[in-house]
C-alpha cells in the first residue's frame, strides 16, 4: 500500500461516526422525515427517543411501536426505521398493546399517544392499561389542543384558557399523571420537551422499568397553542419549568453497559431508586425535599401543582414492580409467538378433560 493510499485510509476511519455498543451508528435508529410543523414539540421527543435507544444499543427487530390516532400518534414513523410500527384507531392503542404483548412479552414496546388519545376517547383504555401493568413505555405528548383538526380544546387544556377560533375552556383540566398513580402505575413521570437532557435521562430509566412507565411530556402546539399563557406552551415552559430534582441515569455494569459516572457539584441528599434490571436512577434534590417513592406524597404533590398551576418535572412517582400481566396470566416464560405447534396445541385428551371441567 503506497503512503498516500494509507494516509486516505488513515483519514476514512478518522472520518468514521461513533458506533454504539452492538455497533450501529446514531443514524440507523433514526426513520422518515417529518411532516410536523416545524418547531412542533413532538419532533424533538422523537430526537431523544432515537438518542436514547442509539445510547442503549436496543435491538430494533425486537422493538414494537404503538400509537392512536394524532399529531403525537404519526410520530413513530420518524424514529428507529428498522422495528415494527401499529397504527392503531384514536383512543384503542392500549388493546394493540395488550394483545402484541401477550403474543409476545419478550418485545420492547414504546407506544406514543397524545392528550386527546390518551385523556379524551382512550381514557377508560388508559386506565386498563395501568391496572393491567403491561411491559411498555407509554409516552404522552401532552399539547392541550387537537393540533390535527384544527385546535380544538383538549382534556388537558387549561381551565379558562382562550383560543381565537374556539373561545373559552370553562372546565377543568384532566391531569394524566395523576390519573397513572391513581390507578396503579408504578413509573409515573413529567418532563418538558424543550429539556433534552431531561426526557432522555427518562426514556432509558423507563425503557428499563419494568411495567407500566408512563412519561407525561409537555409538548407545546407551535401552530394553535403556543401563546405564554398556556401551560402547555413553549414560553411557559421555558420560565416556569421546576424540576423536582436533578436526574442521573446509571446503567446496570452487570450486562456490559459502562456505568455512568457522575460529579456532585452541590451538597445535598441523594436518593438511589434501583430499578428491576439492576439499573438506577440517583435523584438529587433541588429546591424541594421529595421523595417519589412516597404515593401519598406524589398525589398531594401533583394537586398542589395543578392547583397553583405549577409546571413541575421529574420523577413523580415509582414503586416496586407488581406482577406483569402475562405473569398474572401465569403464560409460559416462551413467548406464545415462539411456540411450536405441538407445544401451543392441546392434545386430545387434555381437550376432554378440559371440556368435563366445564
Amino acid at each position: 500500500m503506497t503512503e498516500k493510499r494509507a494516509l486516505r485510509k488513515t483519514g476514512q476511519r478518522s472520518r468514521r461516526s461513533k458506533v454504539n455498543r452492538i455497533g450501529l451508528e446514531r443514524t440507523a435508529y433514526r426513520a422518515g422525515e417529518s411532516t410536523l410543523c416545524p418547531g412542533c414539540g413532538h419532533d424533538s421527543i422523537s430526537n431523544q427517543i432515537i438518542s436514547s435507544a442509539y445510547d442503549l444499543g436496543l435491538e430494533q427487530h425486537k422493538v414494537i411501536k404503538l400509537s392512536g390516532i394524532g399529531c403525537s400518534s404519526k410520530t413513530p414513523a420518524y424514529f428507529l426505521g428498522s422495528s415494527h410500527g401499529f397504527n392503531s384507531i384514536h383512543g384503542r392503542m392500549p388493546s394493540v398493546a395488550t394483545g402484541a404483548l401477550l403474543a409476545n412479552h419478550s418485545l420492547t414496546a414504546i407506544a406514543i399517544s397524545g392528550d386527546g388519545d390518551t385523556g379524551s376517547i382512550g381514557l377508560g383504555q388508559y386506565k386498563h392499561l395501568i391496572r393491567r401493568n403491561l411491559p411498555m413505555v407509554y409516552i404522552i405528548e401532552n399539547n392541550g389542543v387537537y393540533g390535527l383538526t384544527k385546535g380544538q380544546f383538549s382534556a388537558t387544556a387549561d381551565e379558562g384558557q382562550f383560543l381565537k377560533y374556539y373561545g373559552k375552556n370553562d372546565l377543568p383540566p384532566i391531569d394524566l399523571c395523576l390519573e397513572a398513580i391513581i390507578g396503579g402505575a408504578t413509573f409515573v413521570a413529567r418532563s418538558f420537551s424543550g429539556d433534552a437532557k431531561q426526557v432522555q435521562t427518562l426514556l432509558k430509566a423507563a425503557l428499563a422499568h419494568r411495567g407500566t412507565a408512563i412519561l407525561d411530556i409537555i409538548s407545546p402546539c407551535v401552530t394553535f397553542n403556543n401563546a405564554p399563557d398556556s401551560t402547555k406552551s413553549y414560553p411557559f415552559g421555558k420560565e416556569n419549568e421546576t424540576p423536582l430534582h436533578e436526574i442521573t441515569y446509571v446503567p446496570d455494569h452487570v450486562i456490559g453497559r459502562e456505568e455512568i459516572v457522575i460529579e456532585e457539584q452541590t451538597a445535598g441528599e441523594i436518593i438511589i431508586v434501583e430499578l428491576h434490571d439492576g439499573s438506577r436512577i440517583q435523584l438529587k434534590q433541588v429546591d424541594r425535599e421529595y421523595d417519589p417513592r412516597q404515593r401519598r406524597a406524589a398525589l398531594q404533590l401533583l394537586e398542589e401543582a395543578q392547583r397553583e398551576q405549577l409546571f413541575l418535572t421529574g420523577l413523580l412517582y415509582y414503586e416496586e414492580p407488581r406482577l406483569l400481566l402475562s405473569e398474572t396470566l401465569n403464560l409460559s416464560e416462551t413467548p406464545l409467538a415462539e411456540l411450536s405447534e405441538r407445544a401451543s396445541r392441546p392434545t386430545a385428551t387434555q381437550l376432554e378433560q378440559t371440556l368435563a371441567r366445564m
